[in-house]
């Protein structure tokens, strides 16, 4: 089995949750073992080596899955980790951007500051289902003058568009 083959098998769907016809999908179990979590590290850091040519200066994790593997990511790479928060809770003055999910409207905020104007950013996730989480974090690296070098998730519900 493959490591790719290995982290998806340790992912699991979860229905109805956090909701009525919501398919969850739970990437807890990787935390758990320790083998796999260092295959999703070291996968994601290989990505980044091989793929994104410009310094990597910032990786923003978006609340809350990742937070996760986002700080683990930042370290390899040397880089400074931010988290992009729901709305209150992060002290002191934030950006903020609103979002629609797949089962309601919500708001990320950033402190501000905490992404320096010309910075080389990607954003980290567990994954992509409608994308708005995604392009409310981007908004923020904007707001605060960084350059998005790309988004990475775990997984990606292409079914939902």
């Amino acid at each position: 089995m493959s490591d790719i083959e290995y982290l998806r098998s340790l992912i699991k769907a979860i229905p109805d949750f956090p909701q009525e016809g919501i398919l969850f999908r739970d990437i807890f179990p990787i935390f758990q073992d320790p083998k796999a979590i260092e295959m999703l590290v070291s996968h994601i850091v290989d990505h980044i080596n091989t793929t994104i040519k410009e310094k990597v200066d910032v990786i923003v994790g978006l609340d809350a899955r990742g937070f996760l593997f986002g700080p683990m990511v930042a370290l390899r790479l040397n880089t400074a980790f931010v988290p992009s928060r729901k709305k209150g809770k992060l002290p002191g003055k934030t950006l903020s951007a609103d979002f629609k999910k797949e089962y309601g409207v919500d708001t990320f905020e950033m402190q501000e500051g905490a992404i320096k104007p010309g910075q080389n950013v990607i954003i980290v996730d567990d994954l992509i289902a409608t994308g708005g989480t995604a392009a409310a974090a981007g908004q923020l690296v904007e707001k605060s003058g960084g350059k998005l070098l790309e988004y990475i998730f775990l997984i990606e519900l292409a079914d939902l568009n």
